[in-house]
């Protein structure tokens, strides 16, 4: 019972740090944080869409990422002005956290992909000049966002949901970069012709879905409705997912750099490559992509595996 009670005690204390039910959340720190998050992500899509700077697919998504940041950490905001937390379908820490990590993930994938693929290709003037200054607003909210997250995480020994922790964090980064994925394989030509590489986009879909289906259960407080606890659901989607990645990682490789497959083992051979379109990004580069994410999530889901193990087999 004294350890009950003590538990009790440390989460209230938490919770009471993160959580703000007045006015008075606009002038706390995570609250001045925030206000930065969103004048830097209103900066950048505002000079972005000034000068007509975001077309292709890689400056739509980053107008994307900047307008879905600026959205979320708006209602973030308003909801803890009006006190609404206890209102909200989720526990509002792992709530807030989760969107905290998803929008630092955007806004730095948005601060490197937006300046390679975009800026440089632009003639100097006004357009280049709001499209560099959107740049530094967007790496700008990266380093808030990833603040908050270094804030509001979880410290050792602190009992707190799922989403603050180190595991839950990286089933964001895991989701994340699995998108990241999908946005580069979105043309099937790159895989319809070998039974492999489909099963390669098989495993990059269905780790996804069951990262994003644990993610939903934490938020939702559904842990309880698997059939097994939760920890040891976790080792083994972990377990499953690293050697799903691995298989992926020596196939997607294999059949799309060897000549042997018909395809081009050298960027400077694939034809593609060679127009200069800012817009489009050519097919050798999304199969080197998807190859060096393939191989960031096989790590991140390693990382997993570790966590989730050690909470299941060590005792502490």
């Amino acid at each position: 019972m004294p350890v009950t009670v003590t538990h009790s005690t440390v989460t209230t204390t938490v919770v009471s740090l993160t959580i703000i039910r007045s006015p008075r959340a606009l002038i706390q720190p995570l609250g001045l944080l925030r206000l930065l998050q969103l004048v830097s992500t209103c900066m950048a899509f505002s000079l972005v869409a000034s000068a007509g700077a975001w077309r292709g697919h890689m400056g739509n998504w980053s107008m994307f990422t900047w307008c879905f940041c600026f959205a979320v950490t708006l209602v973030i905001l308003l909801v803890e002005l009006g006190g609404f937390q206890a209102r909200f379908p989720f526990f509002w820490r792992n709530f807030t956290i989760t969107i905290a990590c998803y929008a630092a993930l955007l806004c730095l994938s948005a601060s490197i992909i937006y300046p390679i693929t975009y800026v440089q290709f632009l003639s100097h003037g006004p357009s280049r000049d709001h499209a560099i200054a959107a740049t530094a607003f967007s790496g700008i909210a990266c380093l808030a966002y990833a603040t908050e997250v270094a804030w509001t995480r979880a410290r050792p020994g602190e009992i707190t949901g799922y989403m603050a922790s180190e595991p839950g964090l990286l089933k964001v980064l895991e989701t994340f970069v699995a998108c990241l994925i999908f946005v580069f394989i979105s043309s099937p030509y790159l895989y319809h012709n070998w039974l492999a590489l489909e099963w390669c986009v098989a495993v990059y879909a269905l780790c996804f879905v069951l990262a994003a289906l644990t993610i939903l259960l934490s938020l939702g407080h559904c842990t309880n409705m698997l059939p097994i606890p939760f920890h040891s659901f976790l080792l083994g989607l972990a377990l499953l997912s690293v050697l799903l990645y691995a298989t992926a990682l020596v196939l997607w490789p294999l059949y799309q750099f060897n000549e042997n497959y018909s395809v081009q083992s050298w960027r400077a051979r694939d034809v593609s490559c060679g127009d200069r379109n800012p817009y489009l990004v050519c097919i050798w580069d999304r199969r080197l992509a998807v190859t060096i994410l393939t191989a960031v999530n096989l790590l991140a889901y390693v990382g997993d595996l570790v966590y989730s193990a050690h909470r299941v087999f060590v005792k502490v």
